[in-house]
């Protein structure tokens, strides 16, 4: 199992796998109302069984080379992660995401991490697109896009319903050029 340094501060990145269900549910049910507030995750995980469903999920597409999902753990505990929910490797496009309970929030551990797969999805596996997609409202989630370089491509308008309420969703993209060019 590897674990990657986020920083000086002790954070890691690794693999969420489904033996981390248990774990993992107990992330959720830290965070359950501060996650959901934008996102389904804290809706899709409630029990050990949806938990490692979700993750076995994962296991399943990375082994189909068609998602990712990592997490982010500090002290030792869970506290969030990022994630390529759609991989497309002979489109060259993938979508990252990601997610924190509040013991994460105000540490740039979800920036940092997401550079690090992004990197790794265009230097490693030639991704040409990567997309980052959130609630307008999620001011920290576009924080995030602005801060990795990407551009606002547009608005999908009240394109996402989540618990009753529809909300606008904002693209935002990296292409691989410019990626290479930051990171150069």
């Amino acid at each position: 199992m590897f674990a990657t340094p986020l920083g000086d501060d002790g954070a890691v990145l690794r693999p969420l796998e489904p033996w981390h269900a248990q774990e993992f549910l107990a992330h959720m049910d830290r965070g359950r109302e501060f996650i959901g507030r934008f996102i389904a995750l804290a809706d899709a995980v409630v029990d050990e069984a949806s938990s490692r469903a979700f993750l076995q999920s994962y296991a399943d597409k990375a082994a189909a080379d068609t998602a990712r999902i990592y997490g982010i753990w500090t002290d030792g505990t869970l506290v969030g992660g990022v994630l390529f929910r759609t991989m497309d490797l002979r489109m060259g496009t993938a979508e990252a995401g990601c997610w924190l309970e509040p013991a994460g929030v105000g540490k740039g551990l979800v920036t940092r991490a997401a550079r690090l797969i992004i990197d790794w999805a265009v230097k490693e596996r030639g991704i040409h697109r990567v997309e980052w997609l959130a609630a307008a409202a999620n001011e920290a989630s576009i924080a995030v896009a602005r801060r990795l370089g990407m551009s606002r491509d547009g608005v999908l308008r009240q394109s996402y319903l989540h618990r009753g309420e529809r909300y606008d969703v904002e693209v935002w993209s990296v292409l691989a050029p410019e990626w290479r060019a930051a990171t150069a």
